[in-house]
C-alpha cells in the first residue's frame, strides 16, 4: 500500500509539471505540438537516467526509484496527448507534420533514454 502511495505522490508532481508546461505560451498558430515533444524527451531522459542510476547504485532506495520512474516520470509522459494530437493533426489534413512528429518523438525518445542512461552511469 505504501508504494501506491509512493507512485501517487510522483505523480502529483509529474502532473503538475506536465500542466505548468503547457501554461507556456507560444506563438499563435503554432501547429507542431513542441511541448508535448519536449515533455515526453525530457521524461525519457529522466527514466533512462534513474535506472542507470538504480543499476549502478544498489544502495538506492527502492521506494525512491518508484517514486520518481513509475510516479513522477509516469505522470510527466504524455503518451495519451501524443496520440491524441498525432491523430488531430492527421484529421486535420497535416499528415507530414504528423508524421515528423511521430518520428521525431519516437528517436529522440529512445536517444533520451539512452543519453539518460549514460549520464547516470557517468555520475
Amino acid at each position: 500500500m505504501l508504494e501506491c502511495l509512493v507512485v501517487g505522490a510522483g505523480g502529483f508532481i509529474g502532473s503538475v509539471c506536465r500542466y505548468l508546461i503547457g501554461l507556456i505560451p507560444l506563438k499563435e498558430g503554432t501547429i507542431f505540438p513542441i511541448k508535448t515533444m519536449i515533455i515526453n524527451i525530457v521524461g525519457a531522459f529522466i527514466i533512462g537516467f534513474i535506472a542507470a542510476l538504480a543499476l549502478k547504485n544498489n544502495a538506492v532506495n527502492p521506494r525512491l526509484i518508484l517514486f520518481i520512474k513509475a510516479g513522477i516520470c509516469g505522470g510527466f509522459t504524455t503518451f495519451s496527448s501524443f496520440a491524441l494530437e498525432t491523430g488531430d493533426l492527421i484529421k486535420s489534413g497535416h499528415m507530414g507534420i504528423a508524421l515528423v512528429y511521430g518520428l521525431l518523438s519516437l528517436i529522440l525518445g529512445v536517444l533520451a533514454v539512452f543519453a539518460g542512461e549514460a549520464a547516470g552511469q557517468a555520475v
